[in-house]
């Protein structure tokens, strides 16, 4: 997505490069023919009325947006209510756990009628692939190596969507998970996923690879607040009315997107909004 803010940036650095070439200019020739001086004063005028469009977009762009801030704040109530009524959905932490980011979510939770989170896992990372090899036993073992990293990532997430039976989880919890609530007992209608850790690599990178692309093929809607990096939905802006409504939206089965009120939500503040049926 073309960044307005560049576009000002590099308007404003080229004007100020011509009017330092005009006064270089000036003082190694000692003089500038009239028809030159025409065409720098042209050039002149021309960047300035492009500056002076590119602030106007960015000002207009910006009361859009504050417009939106304020309209969804003012609706808030309304609109999310019931959103995710009956819905049953997961917390998947990739790092430690973050109390804010929890506690905003979880508010999202309860303010679209869902309650409290089904389950939440918080995974402990980097991992230490040789121990995870040594957990895998029996029926898991076709999992072990880093080739197979990936198929145990998408296992994991498979399991956690479904629930049931979970035998990779139950093999690896003492070696994965460091914070954990609620169980696997039944399946789960939507995922929000929540990084705390910085951008991984290595093993670990193919781990979580597998359980993004596992999460973003089960067939229900997974989002993250703040970051995407396997075709999964992004808010960024969690902690105020609009992400909250995002987020919930998305649960719920809006258009997947990126949305927030940062540059890098490219799809707008919040999803479509769709009336709910009638009691529901």
């Amino acid at each position: 997505m073309f960044d307005l803010r560049y576009h000002v940036a590099s308007l404003a650095a080229v004007f100020v490069a011509l009017l330092i070439g005009i006064l270089v200019g000036v003082g190694m020739s000692g003089k500038v023919d009239d028809a030159e001086k025409k065409k720098l004063k042209s050039d002149v005028s021309r960047l300035n009325a492009q500056l002076d469009a590119a602030g106007a977009r960015r000002a207009t762009k910006a009361r859009e947006q504050e417009a939106g801030r304020e309209v969804v704040k003012n609706a808030y109530p309304l609109l999310i209510a019931d959103r995710l009524r009956g819905d049953r959905i997961a917390i998947l932490f990739a790092g430690a756990v973050d109390a804010g980011l929890r506690g905003d979510v979880e508010r999202t939770l309860s303010d679209a009628g869902s309650g409290a989170p089904a389950r939440m896992r918080a995974l402990k990372l980097p991992i230490d692939a040789t121990q995870v090899d040594g957990a895998l036993n029996g029926e898991l073992r076709s999992y072990r190596g880093d080739a197979q990293l990936d198929d145990l990532g998408r296992k994991l997430a498979d399991e956690l969507v479904y629930g049931g039976d979970t035998p990779a989880w139950d093999a690896l919890s003492s070696k994965l998970v460091e914070e954990k609530a609620g169980s696997f007992r039944r399946s789960v209608d939507g995922v929000v996923v929540v990084r705390t850790v910085k951008p991984q690599a290595g093993e670990t990178a193919e781990f979580l690879a597998g359980i993004y692309d596992g999460l973003a093929d089960s067939g229900v809607p997974a989002a993250v607040p703040v970051w995407s990096d396997a075709g999964l939905s992004t808010v960024d802006d969690v902690e105020g009315p609009a992400g909250r409504l995002a987020l919930a939206l998305l649960l719920s089965g809006s258009a997947s997107g990126n949305y927030g009120l940062k540059a890098s939500a490219s799809d707008g503040i919040v999803p479509p909004i769709e009336q709910l049926p009638a009691g529901g």
